[in-house]
């Protein structure tokens, strides 16, 4: 069996050099989309965990901005050394003469037909009863002080008072304790300002169970 040279074809150098710059060229090609997909991949993974990063930032952000939330204190039952009024006892008449109280300060009964605006109001003077138990009518706490009290305990509970809507602040020479916290039908002497039993007295009575008329306005009334 032979074979005809006729059908044999010939490479010569040159197809060789062709086929070799072919080859290199498909090569730089593959390599290029390889070099730019990653490339691609990588600044995708990049900006991902940069926005990724900037979210949580930003979330970050706004939860520090958010105010924190108090959490009540839990109290079944009476205050240390917290005294307590039959709310049965203590009438609720409007009246516009003086009214002689049982307690000082007091805690109930009848009193002015205008409350004593108690929206977190400091006041620096002593404020007539009969106003101020309308707003205790209203749910609001009433820290009063003597000339016992320390001025640092009175800068701090003015501080807390003024942050604490139904809540009101003032003098009170005739008071037995140093700083004296009242509600509706509710007294407690505390030690100071940093007494746990202020935290406890705010947490209950303001706007607590006991208020005659809760929801009723703490504003528009009168300033002493």
């Amino acid at each position: 069996m032979s074979f005809d040279r006729s059908d044999r074809v010939e490479q010569t150098p040159g197809d060789d050099r062709a086929r070799g710059r072919r080859n290199r060229a498909v090569a730089i090609g593959v390599g290029a989309v390889v070099v730019a997909g990653l490339l691609g991949f990588g600044s995708y993974t990049l900006l991902d965990r940069s926005e990724a990063k900037e979210r949580g930032q930003d979330s970050s952000a706004q939860d520090a901005k958010q105010p924190e939330k108090a959490e009540a204190t839990p109290l079944d039952g009476p205050i240390a050394g917290e005294r307590t009024w039959d709310a049965k006892e203590l009438t609720r008449d409007h009246v516009t003469t003086e009214v002689t109280y049982p307690m000082e300060p007091p805690v109930g009964g009848d009193h002015n037909p205008a409350w004593l605006n108690c929206d977190g109001v400091v006041y620096e003077k002593a404020v007539p009863n009969v106003n101020a138990v309308h707003a205790l009518e209203h749910g609001a706490v009433w820290v009063t002080y003597n000339r016992k009290a320390a001025d640092a305990d009175v800068r701090e509970l003015a501080s807390r008072v003024e942050k604490t809507a139904y809540a009101l602040m003032s003098p009170y020479e005739g008071q037995a304790g140093a700083i004296m916290l009242s509600a509706w039908g509710k007294q407690v002497t505390v030690d100071g300002a940093e007494d746990p039993r202020v935290e406890q007295f705010f947490t209950k009575y303001v706007q607590g169970a006991q208020t005659p008329e809760p929801g009723a306005p703490c504003t528009g009334g009168v300033d002493g």
